[in-house]
């Protein structure tokens, strides 16, 4: 393992548009992570709150698989803990294990989605400013287990740079459906398009993205019945193809083909919350 894991992230980010963390990000990213409720006592704290889970993040991004090793990297990386704030001396790992297993894990998808999301992010303030894209989808957690199950979270992922800015775990009697709202409930969803597959093309979960500002690309199959047959009646072959893709990906070719129409009002599917009338 190298003496700073801060190169190894600058490297694996070497692909992906977006600016990987340089050291002064990291010692907001603490900063950020210390306004998280923290699980301990009072009495006995020997380490700001956010810099313990600074140190946890970026050593797991830079490859540390244990406790161990996370504690290694602090012993090893002087630099490292100047920036994130361990100035007088280092946890051990029974330290960090004490607190990741109190964390609320909710919170702290949130802390780190916000940061995330202030340095990877564009501005979409100014008028004709491009749309930012934000894929929604869900992955179970290769090797976790709560209760005897694999642990399966809902991700939101920006398309330019394939950061996930949010994401909640899927409780294990459910489905990613009830997890969509609270999920986007915490993203300026302004100047934003959600894309989703057709799980959840449901319409409280579009009426949900129009109602914050934003706008959605969702996929009709079989789950919308009424929808997809209202669909297929549509005049397609009069309308103009507007490209063509060709590709390969699941064991299968792929050709998309793009077009692209206004419909009338009496689609099966809110377009738009019309705007609430004023008390009389």
């Amino acid at each position: 393992m190298p003496s700073s894991l801060i190169g190894v992230l600058q490297r694996r980010c070497e692909d992906v548009d977006s600016t990987c963390p340089d050291p002064a990000q990291l010692t907001c990213l603490a900063d950020v992570l210390s306004r998280m409720p923290d699980p301990r006592r009072a009495r006995g704290r020997r380490y700001c709150l956010g810099s313990l889970l600074a140190l946890c993040l970026v050593a797991v991004l830079g490859g540390a698989q244990s406790l161990a090793a996370i504690a290694r990297l602090a012993d090893t990386d002087s630099g490292l803990r100047e920036k994130i704030g361990l100035t007088s001396s280092t946890p051990d790992a029974s330290t960090l294990g004490r607190l990741l297993a109190r964390l609320d894990g909710d919170a702290l998808d949130d802390a780190v989605g916000t940061w995330l999301a202030r340095y990877a992010a564009d501005p979409v303030d100014e008028p004709g400013h491009p749309l930012v894209g934000l894929a929604v989808d869900g992955k179970t957690v290769h090797g976790s287990r709560t209760d005897g199950t694999a642990v399966h979270l809902l991700a939101a992922t920006l398309h330019a740079c394939q950061t996930v800015i949010a994401q909640r775990q899927v409780t294990a009697k459910s489905n990613e459906i009830p997890a969509c709202a609270p999920l986007l409930n915490r993203i300026d969803l302004r100047g934003v398009v959600v894309t989703d597959d057709a799980m959840h093309t449901q319409r409280a979960h579009a009426e949900h993205v129009v109602t914050a500002g934003g706008h959605y690309l969702l996929v009709v199959k079989g789950n919308q019945k009424k929808l997809l047959r209202q669909l297929r009646r549509l005049p397609w072959k009069q309308i103009p193809l507007q490209t063509r893709t060709t590709g390969a990906g699941h064991g299968r070719r792929e050709v998309r083909r793009l077009k692209v129409c206004t419909v009338r009002p009496g689609l099966l599917f809110p377009s738009y919350v019309p705007a609430p009338h004023p008390a009389q």
